[in-house]
């Protein structure tokens, strides 16, 4: 058995390339030196961690370009940005009316529907409007086969020809017995007799001409028409199938879209105000908005409310009118109702976007003349997108914050800076990108950076830090 020997070469000096014999059975000494660095690269780590705590925990090591990236400050409040005002937007509170509105959902529904049905038996001839068209009152819509009351008529008039001849008959007969029985040559019960034959003539004609007018009325009914103005709907049978005045589906659909109503419910606590206000005679307004209350849809009035509230909702309903002019409104379609119930006149109005909530309640930051900030409890009225009624605590001409709040504390220091300020600046930045990339060709480029004040030069250096 041949023991193997493992060498190893070691750079020494004067001695490079020269192997140097290891004792069996150990291993090279690679490792050794793997561990070392990782110990190394650990100290490393551990020393670069301490610095930047220790660097993280001294105030006035913070480096100006993390100004308004949080932190406290001196006077900065939440946000800090390292001791300077923080940019905020403000708006003036203002007088102005003030709108009250009573929200609800609504229901299309058309002024009048009319299933038109035929009021005579036959067959159903033709439709002279097509599904959808708009028909004016009195438009003839349908035609029933008129042929069996014409017969009807022609035949009415043949009695009335007939029961006429008889009754000139009767007549002349009648003048004839007068003088006989003045002369006693026939009985008076003749005369008699003869007087009531006339009558009953006279009875038939009265009769045959009421038959006419049956027939001609028939005939009117042949042609069938519209009742109200409206939209014709699906037609809900076909020509060529025989109809009758019983049938109970009719033959077409007809609802009124000009004007057209609206169903809606308001609270039964809101109703004592409403029924003041029709009493007395005022024109409520109304508008319909779409589902998601983005778009207004019509204008409208409140005509009337229902005599009974639902027991089972809580709710009273109430019956608004819209002209529909350019159809905008739909039977069954679902909408958000506004009802105008009041406008209260001199009210302090400030912007929604103000209003903050904590555990001090609503309150708001008003913006004084030294530009600080002081947090005010407010009491609010109403509040919308138009902007928000304050109540009580505050004062008309009063600065409040409307951008930037979230950040503010009572106390803080701020800078009023205007509305799309941000925007700007950052349209700035843009165009400086855009001539960078256009002179790096020429010039090989140059960094910048924007400096809290605005500028916005290539070598860094703006306008006094504040």
């Amino acid at each position: 058995m041949t023991n193997t020997t493992t060498t190893a070469t070691e750079p020494h000096a004067g001695e490079r390339g020269r192997e140097v014999p290891l004792p069996p059975g150990k291993p090279p000494g690679k490792p050794r030196k793997r561990g070392f660095i990782w110990f190394f690269f650990l100290v490393i780590v551990v020393g670069v961690t301490a610095y930047a705590v220790w660097r993280a925990s001294q105030p006035g090591l913070i480096p100006q370009n993390n100004q308004g990236k949080g932190g406290f400050g001196k006077g900065g409040g939440r946000g800090g940005f390292g001791g300077g005002p923080l940019p905020v937007v403000v708006a003036k509170a203002r007088s102005g009316p003030v709108p009250i509105y009573l929200d609800g959902l609504g229901n299309v529904t058309a002024f009048y529907t009319v299933t038109v049905k035929s009021r005579v038996d036959g067959q159903l001839m033709k439709f002279n409007v097509q599904e959808g068209d708009l028909v004016k009152e009195g438009q003839v819509v349908a035609e029933i086969d008129p042929r069996p009351y014409e017969v009807m008529l022609a035949q009415a008039e043949g009695t009335l020809a007939h029961d006429s001849a008889l009754l000139e008959n009767a007549k002349v007969d009648l003048a004839r017995y007068g003088p006989l029985v003045q002369q006693q040559a026939i009985p008076t019960q003749q005369l008699d007799t003869q007087k009531a034959l006339v009558a009953q003539y006279e009875g038939n004609i009265m009769q045959d001409k009421a038959n006419i007018n049956n027939a001609k009325l028939q005939l009117i009914y042949a042609k069938i028409t519209a009742p109200i103005t409206g939209t014709v709907g699906l037609r809900l049978t076909d020509p060529g199938n025989i109809v009758h005045a019983s049938d109970a589906t009719g033959i077409i659909v007809i609802t009124q879209l000009q004007p057209i109503s609206v169903l809606f419910t308001i609270p039964e606590d809101n109703l004592p105000e409403v029924t003041k206000k029709l009493r007395a005679g005022a024109h409520l307004p109304v508008d319909a908005y779409n589902r998601d209350n983005s778009k207004k849809i019509a204008s409208g009035t409140l005509v009337t409310l229902d005599n009974q509230i639902d027991s089972t909702t809580g709710t009273s309903k109430l019956k608004a009118i819209f002209d529909n002019k350019e159809f905008e409104l739909f039977p069954q379609q679902f909408v958000n109702i506004r009802l105008l119930v009041d406008t209260l006149q001199n009210q302090i109005l400030v912007p929604t976007v103000a209003i903050q909530t904590g555990q001090q309640g609503t309150f708001v930051y008003v913006i004084d003349e030294n530009q600080t900030a002081h947090l005010r409890p407010v009491d609010v009225l109403t509040s919308d997108q138009a902007g928000a009624d304050i109540k009580s605590g505050l004062k008309i001409g009063e600065d409040v914050a409307v951008d930037g709040a979230d950040r503010l504390e009572d106390g803080s220091r701020v800078r009023v800076r205007q509305a799309g300020e941000v925007e700007r600046e950052a349209a700035a930045d843009a165009a400086a990108l855009a001539n960078r990339g256009k002179g790096k060709g020429k010039n090989g480029g140059g960094q910048f950076k924007r400096q809290p004040g605005g500028s916005n030069r290539p070598d860094g250096k703006g306008a006094p830090q504040q």
